[in-house]
């Protein structure tokens, strides 16, 4: 297991899209998978800090990288506000695009390329989003 710690910057997004990207290549995930994983985690990253760290200075996010022969399991760590991920709505996607409020899929799209998605809050233990991809052939 791999488990890394940024600050809850915008700016690392790169890092922690290259890291996740890295880790599941190496465990044999082809790039459309790998590119599934990198966006996932990105989605659930940028939720942390637009939302659970918004107007907290010095947040904190930890990311863990496991994988076994059958997946790799992403985790997402923060100790910002609490966010009951499971009372997240799925979006209206009839209206045009144009027409559509900006926003509001990041938690749609990590449903749609993950394979499983588990949230958890533990009040002073902070959050933590696990979301597992497993390999083709091993769902």
């Amino acid at each position: 297991m791999l488990t890394v710690k940024y600050s809850a910057d915008f700016e690392n997004l790169d890092a922690i899209r290259e890291l996740v990207g890295e880790f599941a290549r190496r465990a044999g995930f082809d790039e459309k998978t790998v590119y599934s994983i990198q966006l996932a985690t990105d989605e659930a990253c940028s939720n942390v800090i637009e939302h659970a760290y918004k107007g907290i200075p010095g947040g904190e996010i930890e990311i863990s990288c496991q994988t076994t022969d059958e997946q790799i399991a992403v985790i997402v760590r923060d100790h910002g506000r609490v966010f009951d991920f499971s009372s997240a709505r799925e979006p209206n996607l009839s209206p045009q695009l144009s027409e559509r409020q900006i926003g509001g899929l990041g938690i749609y799209f990590i449903r749609q390329l993950m394979d499983e998605v588990r949230f958890e809050s533990n009040g002073e233990a902070g959050n933590t989003l696990t979301m597992i991809k497993k390999k083709a052939g091993k769902v």
